[in-house]
Order: structure tokens, then C-alpha cells, then sequence
């Protein structure tokens, strides 16, 4: 599983440019999937056949994209312009590195010296205005032939364990899902199930929306990192959840109430088998289960999450024991889903 989960991460696929994620997924399960297709929206759905046969009753969904920043103009010096891909903290990019384009253009975060800020300036969280992207063009001119307008940047965030068994990564969010299904997917299961790999998840679940209609399931399971919020200075009523402490096993999340049925067959699985668990003490986030739910004529909806801190960051940061506590958890609950009626 950590293996697996450090190959995903490595792989550049911010929203809307995740093929090399999905060509990589599509590869490993070639050969273990039941029947296997890509949608327009670029969702990756795999069938896989189970000892009990129930067709498109059980959904597995983890989202291929990552957060990133795409190219929206040029400074006369060569500098960059851009927009952030999905949700991210200002404060984490100053000095951090991207790669730009299939050419892995290298550019550096950056923007006008301390020097030159005013004293207002310096106490405030710089506006994405301020901000400019370095490729070390000598001018616009060259700059505009190096990188073009709408092209995407990935963050550079190398994979390294460290600490206490933690693992510090970019795109833990949400290859560490991914992972988790990849394996579910290469096992004997104990009934049908489709996993969806979707697309583009951190710009609005909009890749989910369509899988939702086209493969019409029952129930579907979110396969998620959460944002963790664990760390000193964070007051207690803001704390979310902790790495190490378990699998996450969400009640309710800014998009949706999962189903509480589902939630207490996860919660009681966990105990029963004594994996390690937690919930949200502070709700947060959201995910690909709140189109889930409200499609065609309703979904149940359950969720999984690894504990992740510094969410949407170059150097998010998970512990390694969540991610096994993941993948057992979501395995028994394709075996309790199966024995129903």
C-alpha cells in the first residue's frame, strides 16, 4: 500500500490533466478488471465481477486530480501569471517549485521583495495578484514561447518517509484513495463492485457528477484524505482529526450527511476487527459524495479519509499506518455489503 501510494503521488495530474494518473491506474488493473472504460468527463471506470453477483449495486470513488495552478499570463520581465487548480493556502507556494506543462518547465513561486513591501503589506497574506511564477525567461517574448496560455503547473513535492512512520508527499490527496481501491480492485471480492477514479474533484466534484449517472449505484463509498488540523496552536474546538490516529470515518462533511446506517456498519466493522478509528471533530471539507447522493433518485453514501495535514500543500504529510487501517476497513465493508439481501 505505501509503495503503491508513493508511485500515484509522483505522477503529475492536476484537474483536468490527469491522464497520466489514469493511464497508470488503467495499466495496473488491465489485467484484473471485469470490463473497463474511460468517460467524456475522463473518469476512469473499472468493473470488477465478485463471488456475489449485484451489478451496479456498490460504487467505490476516489479522485485522480491533484491542486495545482494553471497559466493565465506574462509580466514584460517573463514572469508567469496564474490561477490557482482547487483550493489553496497563498501562504504555502512563496519560494516552493512547479513543473509547467508535459515539458516539466521548473518555475519558482515568487513575488516582490521584502524590501519593497510596505509594513501593511508584510502583515497580510499576500493577494494572488502579487504573485508570479519564475521560468527564467529573459522576457515576455520568450516566456510566451516556453509556456502557453491555459497550461497547467504541478507542484513539486518529493516523497519522503520521516518521523515516527509518516509519509510527506504532495497529492496524498487523493492518491492515497486511489491506492487503496487499486488494491481492492486486484483481490478476490466478495461481490460486484465498480470503482471510479474521477476526474476533477478539486474544482467542483465535477467528474463525479457524471459517473454518478452513468453508473447508477446504490450505495457509493468515498475513498478520501481529509485535512488533519492537528497542530500546536490549533484550538481545540478546530481540531479535525489526527494522523496516526486511525481511518477517518466522516458523519458529515460541508457537503453532505453521510448515511448513518453505513456510518455505524463502518464504526462497528472497526471495532469488531480492532482497526483503529477516529471521526471529524470539526467539520470540514467535502467531497465526491454529496453528487453521489443527489443523483438519479439517491444514493447511500459512505465515507473513508487518511488523516492528512497540510492538505492542498507541496509537503502534505500522513501517517503510514492510516493508509493499511484504509484499505482493511473498506474491504470488510465490501464483505457486509455483500452478505445483505
Amino acid at each position: 500500500m505505501l509503495k503503491l501510494t508513493r508511485q500515484l503521488c509522483a505522477i503529475s495530474g492536476v484537474s483536468s490533466r490527469e491522464d497520466a494518473v489514469r493511464d497508470f491506474i488503467a495499466d495496473t488493473l488491465l489485467p484484473f478488471a471485469s470490463d473497463m472504460r474511460t468517460d467524456p468527463m475522463g473518469n476512469l471506470i473499472v468493473f470488477k465481477e465478485g463471488r456475489k453477483h449485484t451489478g451496479n449495486k456498490l460504487l467505490l470513488d476516489a479522485h485522480m486530480d491533484e491542486v495545482g495552478i494553471m497559466v493565465s499570463g506574462y509580466t514584460k520581465d517573463g514572469c508567469l501569471r496564474f490561477s490557482f487548480v482547487g483550493g489553496v493556502d497563498r501562504r504555502v507556494v512563496l519560494g516552493k517549485r512547479v513543473y509547467i506543462g508535459t515539458e516539466r518547465i521548473l518555475g519558482i513561486f515568487g513575488m516582490k521583495p521584502v524590501h519593497l513591501s510596505t509594513k501593511e503589506e508584510r502583515k497580510s497574506i499576500p493577494k494572488l495578484e502579487s504573485l508570479y511564477i519564475d521560468i527564467g525567461a529573459k522576457d515576455e517574448t520568450e516566456a510566451r514561447t516556453l509556456v502557453k496560455l491555459g497550461e497547467v503547473g504541478v507542484f513539486d513535492g518529493e516523497s519522503l518517509l520521516f518521523g515516527n512512520g509518516l509519509l510527506k508527499s504532495k497529492a496524498i490527496d487523493d492518491r492515497a484513495g486511489c491506492a487503496a481501491m487499486i488494491k481492492l480492485a486486484q483481490e478476490e471480492l466478495a461481490m460486484d463492485c465498480n470503482f471510479v477514479f474521477s476526474t476533477q474533484e478539486e474544482v467542483g466534484t465535477r467528474g463525479a457528477f457524471a459517473s454518478s449517472f452513468s453508473v447508477k449505484p446504490e450505495i457509493a463509498l468515498m475513498m478520501e484524505a481529509t485535512t488533519a488540523a492537528d497542530l500546536p496552536g490549533t484550538p481545540g474546538g478546530k481540531r479535525v482529526c489526527a494522523p496516526g490516529s486511525g481511518v477517518v470515518i466522516p458523519y458529515m462533511d460541508g457537503g453532505i450527511i453521510y448515511d448513518r446506517k453505513l456510518f455505524e456498519q463502518l464504526r462497528c466493522l472497526a471495532e469488531e476487527h480492532h482497526i483503529p478509528w477516529q471521526t471529524k471533530e470539526y467539520i470540514s471539507g467535502g467531497t465526491n459524495g454529496r453528487v453521489y447522493q443527489r443523483s438519479c433518485g439517491g444514493v447511500r453514501v459512505a465515507g473513508l479519509a487518511v488523516a492528512t495535514r497540510y492538505l492542498h500543500a507541496p509537503t502534505s504529510v500522513a501517517a503510514v499506518s492510516d493508509l493499511g487501517s484504509m484499505l482493511r476497513l473498506a474491504r470488510l465493508f465490501i464483505d457486509r455489503i455483500a452478505e445483505e439481501d
